[in-house]
């Protein structure tokens, strides 16, 4: 997000999309699962939030459950082509005075597959944007698409360091946490750093808290995101699709070049929801077997119509 090069400059064309601003300090916060965040020293309360467990894991190496966590996020990120969802996004900025949106962007879009089996997006619904103090570019979408809902794929993992904190319970769910953070900056690209929460049982994502880096804070080129968590929900038994995504945060656009600084709030939640299988293109082998189709059609048709709720609760 760019401040507006005046405060009622006009709207951006709506497919123009960017979060460019500094957020300072920069804080990890982890989320209450019924609410938004809180701060890391509360997560052992009444939210659902086990206590921490910092001892080797029970059975198994750290190494082994990189590995086996990386085979199967590649897994996923390979299956998830193969699925048509809606995109729901709504990015806000909060008055300071009454604490409610004083402007806001929206766009609802299906991805879907034509009748080639090309994937496309159709935006379904676009009000006017009326965001004033902010203006909106196309790395936001970069954002909203491809970082937000993160994958740490056995490909990508060699980006990244990965150091394993413990054994944590989530409401349900029995979880490996992990702290991920780029090992280099290549210039040009963007990377996620923070908390991973991995399932125990299914090696896979269930919930994400980070932010983007690096974050651009030029003078006058300002293009940073806010810190954010991700949730993810098992949608058809085998894999853990992201359905929502929350970030909020005060960003400091420190002015530059007759402009004045200024602090703006902002609220952004991305919402991915009727996850379908179009088509399988490809066999998927885990531990040697082949789940590509594991179970009887009519089990898939029932879990395509009624996805399985996740064993977390997510803010509403």
């Amino acid at each position: 997000m760019k401040p507006s090069p005046t405060f009622t400059a006009s709207i951006l064309a709506a497919s123009l999309v960017c979060l460019s601003a500094f957020i300072s300090p920069f804080s990890i916060h982890v989320p209450k699962w019924n609410t938004t965040v809180h701060a890391a020293s509360a997560a052992a309360d009444d939210d659902g939030f086990g206590p921490l467990n910092t001892t080797p894991p029970v059975g198994i190496t750290v190494e082994e459950i990189v590995k086996r966590f990386g085979e199967r996020e590649s897994e996923f990120n390979r299956a998830r082509e193969n699925y048509t969802f809606r995109q729901t996004v709504k990015v806000q900025t909060i008055s300071d005075d009454t604490g409610r949106p004083d402007g806001e962007y929206q766009q609802v879009t299906d991805i879907v597959f034509d009748k080639q089996g090309r994937r496309n997006e159709h935006v379904v619904f676009a009000p006017q944007n009326s965001l004033e103090r902010v203006m909106m570019t196309t790395a936001d979408f970069e954002e909203i698409e491809h970082r937000l809902p993160f994958v740490l794929t056995t490909e990508d993992m060699p980006q990244y360091d990965i150091k394993y904190l413990g054994r944590q319970r989530i409401d349900e769910l029995d979880t490996y946490l992990f702290e991920a953070g780029p090992k280099t900056l290549e210039k040009g690209k963007r990377y996620f750093q923070g908390k991973v929460w991995v399932d125990q049982k299914d090696f896979q994502i269930v919930l994400i808290n980070g932010q983007t880096v690096p974050q651009d804070t030029r003078r006058g080129h300002e293009d940073l995101q806010p810190p954010f968590t991700t949730y993810y929900e098992q949608i058809d038994g085998k894999y853990w699709f992201p359905t929502y995504t929350k970030s909020e945060g005060v960003l400091h656009f420190p002015g530059g070049g007759g402009s004045m600084a200024q602090d703006v709030h902002m609220r952004n939640i991305v919402r991915y929801t009727d996850y379908k299988q179009f088509r399988s293109t490809s066999r998927i082998i885990y531990n040697g077997e082949d789940i590509t189709n594991n179970r009887a059609p009519e089990a898939d048709d029932k879990n395509q119509q009624q996805p399985q709720q996740p064993a977390a609760k997510q803010p509403q």
